[in-house]
């Protein structure tokens, strides 16, 4: 018989944004063999507030113990519940170029639950090559179903290929195209512009604001962690 998922609060945009930074932080401190975390430790890896990192946790529900913080297995898996990772999702990329090609690759880009079903493309030199252990297929031939769809094409076609895979029935489209899409009531879409993120990241290196007094690379892991202390 299944667990029941645990209720949770709707979690808001910066919440859930952070959520998997928190849970990277966790997942770090567990491979080196540390069992609890408090929420100034987590502030200071991720660049925020010991009070910001409670009131997110809080959305997930009472876990955590005054005083002695959280317990670092039950906090990864607890978020992993929160966005989803206990589920499972089919996902298909479009444009297998050096992006797509970079992506499907990568061993960080499928979270747990989620399963490559497809890879499409429209070049001729790209159709029925193998990458990442599956044939590139054709963008004329029917796409299958899926839960979600990543966009790793030129922005001419983005629009396109955006409707494509809405026509096919998946309404969660992950965009690397620099292109805001047109999609239908219900279709979730998240965009990811390199360019974005890195005139975001110059603000903060020119204003001295931000995560980059060490936190962003705390939290990616370059940083050695420190024993756990004190109160949450």
């Amino acid at each position: 018989m299944a667990t029941p998922r645990l209720r949770t609060r709707k979690l808001s945009e910066p919440t859930i944004a952070r959520l998997p930074v928190y849970q990277r932080i966790a997942e770090s401190w567990g491979s080196r063999g540390l069992n609890r975390i408090d929420s100034q430790q987590i502030g200071e890896l991720a660049g925020v507030t010991a009070t910001t990192v409670r009131r997110d946790l809080a959305g997930l529900g009472s876990f955590g113990t005054r005083g002695a913080g959280y317990d670092v297995k039950v906090l990864n898996e607890r978020i992993a519940e929160a966005l989803g990772h206990d589920l499972q999702y089919d996902v298909v990329v479009v444009g297998i170029g050096n992006l797509g090609r970079a992506l499907v690759n990568s061993t960080n880009f499928l979270i747990r639950g989620a399963r490559l079903a497809a890879l499409y493309d429209v070049a001729s030199d790209v159709v029925g090559t193998v990458v990442a252990g599956h044939e590139v297929q054709s963008l004329t031939e029917p796409i299958v179903a899926a839960t979600v769809g990543v966009i790793c094409v030129p922005p001419s076609v983005a629009q396109q290929v955006a409707d494509q895979l809405v026509g096919a029935g998946i309404h969660a489209l992950l965009n690397f195209a620099p292109q805001v899409l047109t999609v239908p009531i219900g279709t979730a879409v998240h965009y990811v512009d390199f360019s974005i993120e890195l005139q975001i990241l110059m603000y903060h290196l020119n204003n001295g604001t931000g995560p980059l007094g060490g936190g962003l690379l705390h939290s990616l892991g370059i940083a050695t962690p420190t024993p756990a202390r004190g109160p949450s």
